[in-house]
């Protein structure tokens, strides 16, 4: 067979030509999806029965991770994820509902992004990207903390942790519910319903420069699927009659699907347990102990926060489309996540006469506007499948969540990968990708934090299958509740009063036992102190406040609740009490001038 011989005149031309060909390589764009406390196995490309056509085909075209874990909770992983710094250095050690009395005005727990945390979207507009937000931002109010000042062009965002679905109307007793444009508040349109509103403006923004040659960083928040769940009728009556069986059937049948698809391995015939006192000390309720009423009840609510799933994945399916028609999408990396795993509180309980007073609780009402629908620990289980516990909770319930990244020519379409990886391994991996320099401890004059994140991008390229060394060791903390990994090892170690978990030190081998059934902590004594030796470093190093002994996360939320109240109407209400005082004795004197 002949072979052609390039001339060395010419091979010597094509090396040089090289580099400018790769440095011609237009940079991808970047569509950063965060759903609000969806359950691992909620879409149906993690076994879960709700149709989420599009969070699916992200999965079938991209990277499925099934070892992510975030913070239990949304504002300290939003802070993660915005700078790839752990909450505990830019502002949100804990989450601002329930900051510890000791822990309020201290360096590191300010409620806001801080002063020495520079964004992942200042870093890209920076280096020349249009950068835009939709969605929930939960990262502080104040003026030098909106989106704008953290380095959107474009943004629309409600501040706070969650609000109504239908209008603005705010959820939380002595909450507020604030939406802001481009940093200026703004009136809600009247068809307002939050997540058509959010892709909306995503895709209007996206618009708004068709002839710009720079690249662009999308930030879609979702205030799907966190309580009050809300969804338009036909989303939910497609879920009328699905949940009827009770969330024990469901979460059976999204584990036997999850690992047929090969999700996770099968390591239990059943995950369907009554005796979750070993860990927990609230076990969830047994369905078959509800009358019938209260079952038909209950499975509405289940179907209003599918409706409301359903509704957010046509929304993202709509935004993929804007990117698909105008070329854009080929050169698009998307991220999809969940900030933390599903809710279990049942709000209702816990201030039971404000929702009364300000909601339609009936079951006809569930989902429409005006209506509170929220669906509490037994529904929150099957969400969590397989996991033990919920939200804000250091176990696999609380910290690990789907995660789907896809991009076409760098992720090789339709693969899972077992390993570990943490929510601050996004903005390092963003800016490696990106060829956006890294600060080192400086930023534009100003001292800022490094980046404690690991890149992903090798990963994602198929040069290695783990983010991080057999031997790093990660810590996390919030409220209270401690997670330590280290290779294949996870050390959990709670408070009894840390948001519902029983108090205990924990050790489990996730990859022999990813439902963290096997305590491990009396077979390696030696592992259980090094790890938490690690954490005790992490404490110093970081100035981690920890809560006091006695902290309770839902009494510390009341009683943050009863303060913000006074503070934003204890003026009126002095008022008002003088006021009612005059009155009343007013009135004693024209009584008692009557009665001479």
């Amino acid at each position: 067979m002949k072979r052609t011989l390039l001339h060395p005149a010419l091979l010597g031309m094509l090396a040089c030509l090289l580099p400018l060909a790769v440095q011609a390589a237009p940079r991808p764009n970047i569509l950063l999806i965060v759903a609000d406390d969806m359950g691992f196995s909620d879409p149906g490309a993690y076994g879960g029965e709700i149709s989420t056509p599009n969070i699916d085909a992200l999965a079938a075209e991209g990277l499925q991770f099934t070892n992510f874990h975030v913070a239990a909770t949304c504002s300290p992983t939003r802070a993660m994820l915005m700078t790839g710094v752990t909450s505990h250095k830019v502002g949100m050690g804990n989450m601002k509902e329930i900051m510890a009395d000791n822990q309020k005005g201290q360096p590191g727990y300010e409620t806001w992004l801080n002063d020495q945390a520079v964004t992942l979207p200042t870093l890209l507009r920076d280096a020349g990207y249009r950068t835009y937000m939709a969605g929930k931002w939960h990262l502080g109010s104040r003026p030098e903390s909106l989106p704008g000042a953290r380095g959107f062009q474009r943004s629309v965002a409600l501040l706070e942790s969650g609000a109504d679905n239908w209008e603005a109307k705010h959820y939380l007793p002595a909450g507020t519910a604030t939406w802001v444009e481009d940093d200026q508040p703004i009136r809600l349109p009247d068809d307002f319903y939050s997540s058509f509103f959010y892709a909306d403006k995503l895709i209007e923004y996206l618009s708004s420069e068709p002839d710009s040659e720079q690249p662009f960083f999308a930030y879609l928040a979702f205030q799907a699927v966190h309580a009050p769940h809300h969804a338009p009728a036909e989303y939910v009556e497609r879920y009328a009659d699905t949940y009827v069986e009770g969330w024990d059937v469901i979460r059976q049948r999204r584990y036997d699907r999850m690992t047929a698809m090969g999700v996770l391995p099968r390591t239990a015939e059943s995950v369907v347990s009554r005796d979750w006192g070993t860990f927990y000390g609230t076990p969830t309720l047994d369905w078959d102990s509800l009358d019938a009423e209260e079952q038909r009840y209950r499975a509405r609510q289940m179907a209003v926060f599918a409706g409301m799933a359903e509704a957010m994945d046509e929304s993202i399916g709509r935004v993929i489309d804007h990117l698909r028609s105008s070329g854009e999408l080929d050169n698009t990396l998307i991220i999809f996540m969940s900030d933390n795993g599903a809710e279990s509180t049942v709000l209702t309980e816990v201030a039971p006469w404000f929702y009364r007073l300000r909601y339609d609780r009936e079951l006809e009402a569930l989902g429409s506007r005006g209506s509170w629908s929220e669906y509490g620990r037994g529904w929150g289980y099957a969400s969590n499948t397989p996991f033990y516990s919920y939200k804000g909770s250091p176990y696999g319930g609380g910290l690990r969540v789907p995660m789907i990244v896809r991009h076409p020519t760098l992720i090789e379409p339709g693969q899972r990968t077992p390993a570990f990886g943490y929510v601050m391994d996004i903005a390092p991996t963003l800016l490696e990708l990106t060829g956006t320099p890294v600060p080192d401890g400086e930023y534009q004059g100003r001292p800022v934090h490094r980046i404690m994140g690991t890149s992903m991008l090798p990963l994602l390229r198929g040069e290695s299958d783990r983010v991080h060394p057999e031997d790093e060791v990660l810590v996390y903390e919030l409220a209270g509740g401690v997670a330590v990994w280290q290779g294949d090892y996870k050390l959990v170690h709670a408070r009894s009063s840390a948001l519902g978990d029983s108090a205990g030190t924990r050790l489990f081998n996730l990859r022999s036992d990813p439902l963290e059934r096997q305590d491990l902590a009396q077979q390696e004594p030696e592992r259980v102190a090094s790890m938490l030796a690690a954490y005790r470093s992490f404490v110093d190093e970081h100035g981690l406040v920890e809560v006091p002994d006695d902290y309770n996360a839902w009494e510390q939320l009341n009683r943050n609740a009863r303060q913000q109240f006074l503070e934003r109407h204890g003026r009126q209400l002095v008022i008002a009490g003088v006021v009612l005082v005059l009155l009343v004795g007013l009135g004693i004197t024209a009584w008692r001038r009557r009665r001479r």
